[in-house]
């Protein structure tokens, strides 16, 4: 029980190390602040594939106390929805939005699947260590991917997420307050930029449409009939060989986010976490297993949460077994859920304007950090390739089976960096 003996720190402004924390009634107000952080992406997720929300909120909190214990309490991190999942959930399901999606249980087989792989990555981790990963899968190529990811998500809420004129405006007035929240306020709201433009938005919209008239309603009827307590609707993953050629490639992703997370977060900490990567991809393979397995989305380490530490200076990973309790609670109220549900479309399609984008440019953000050299050929062919395979849904077929868009881009880039390699010592 050693992961749970955290020695007590004043909040007197120094640094809170992992293993330390400050008295409990502060430490369960930087909790809920940390569940904020990750509210707005890892509800977004779930809505964009058709999940439910609440079993996702609830296994963000199931999947970080997974994490919590996987890793002896020695890394602090959130597990939060990963939208790396989105265009190949989409892809796998053909889900076109709104509502539920018919097909989520092929999904969940798929990202079951994919929770598997990063499982056993992390045992290899855990033996030589994580340099063969970044030979076969160098910054050139996750951040080709990562940026294809994005691109290849552009099309939804432009075509499927504004049945109308007034629609497409309320996407615009969306995009454009968020964007106004990430630039001119400072602290918390800054970091919520997500939440708070959504909250405007969504007000924007009840005024201009149950106040004047000029578009479908919000009906909140579903709220307040709603119970506050109440269990999820769990799901039972489905295998096919079509989704876990689609979802399983993702593990990618999730093994570059959580790469970086952690050499981040040693920065900021000033202690060596290296040591416990392998044991992190573990625990976050596992928390993915059982978030498909109970009809939840696949989950990763949250940029969000690690900005709100570099923020605070307060490392302590007391802080993510609050956050993560509360979030199984909020997972076990169905008027949590049905509040998520009557956000009105076009807004929500104005946040994935935003949200895809952000997706596309993390990709360059990965180029940028890592100084990629694109002088050299054999960068700047490998990156335009997959750009177009991935954006244009480029798709090869082996029999009945169709290989199309992210996963030609995420198998192209790793074979085309090595195969543009052979010349090379």
């Amino acid at each position: 029980m050693g992961m749970f003996n955290w020695t007590e720190k004043s909040a007197d402004g120094s640094v809170i190390a992992p293993d330390e924390r400050l008295p409990w009634g502060q430490t369960t107000a930087m909790g809920v602040q940390h569940v904020i952080a990750m509210f707005g992406s890892t509800i977004l997720a779930p809505i964009l594939m058709g999940f439910d929300p609440n079993i996702a909120v609830l296994m963000s909190g199931i999947g970080t106390l997974i994490f919590f214990l996987v890793t002896g309490g020695k890394v602090p991190s959130y597990l939060g929805s990963s939208f790396a999942f989105i265009g190949v959930v989409i892809g796998a399901t053909a889900y076109a939005g709104p509502g539920p999606n018919a097909n989520i249980a092929i999904a969940l087989g798929g990202i079951v699947l994919c929770g598997l792989a990063y499982i056993a990555i992390g045992l290899v981790v855990q033996v030589v260590g994580t340099g063969w990963i970044e030979r076969f899968m160098p910054p050139v190529v996750t951040g080709a991917v990562v940026a294809v990811i994005g691109l290849n998500l552009a099309g939804i809420p432009i075509k499927n997420m504004a049945a109308n004129n007034f629609d497409a405006w309320m996407q615009v007035v969306t995009f454009v307050s968020v964007a106004m929240v990430a630039v001119f306020t400072r602290g918390m709201l800054q970091r919520l930029l997500i939440l708070i433009g959504l909250i405007a938005a969504s007000l924007i919209y009840a005024v201009l449409t149950n106040g004047l008239g000029l578009g479908k309603p919000i009906d909140a009827s579903g709220i307040l009939a709603a119970p506050w307590l109440g269990l999820p609707t769990f799901q039972t993953p489905v295998f096919t060989a079509h989704a876990a050629l689609l979802i399983v490639p993702v593990v990618i992703i999730l093994v570059a986010e959580n790469l970086g997370h952690i050499k981040a977060v040693t920065a900021m900490t000033g202690r060596n976490l290296d040591q416990y990567m392998g044991r992190a991809f573990i625990g976050d393979g596992i928390a993915t297993v059982v978030s498909g397995s109970a009809g939840g989305t696949g989950v990763t380490t949250y940029a969000e949460n690690i900005g709100v530490m570099a923020a605070t200076r307060i490392y302590s990973t007391a802080i993510f077994v609050v956050a993560a309790v509360i979030a199984v609670l909020l997972g076990f109220s169905p008027k949590f859920g049905a509040v998520i549900q009557a956000i009105p479309l076009p807004v929500m399609g104005g946040v994935s304007i935003v949200v895809f984008g952000l997706i596309a440019v993390a990709g360059a953000k990965i180029w940028v950090d890592n100084r990629v050299d694109f002088s050299d050929n054999r960068n700047l062919l490998v990156a335009a390739i997959t750009l177009i395979l991935g954006t244009g849904e480029f798709t090869l077929r082996f029999g009945d089976f169709a290989l199309g868009g992210i996963g030609t881009a995420t198998f192209g880039a790793i074979f085309l960096y090595a195969l543009l390699g052979r010349n090379k010592r």
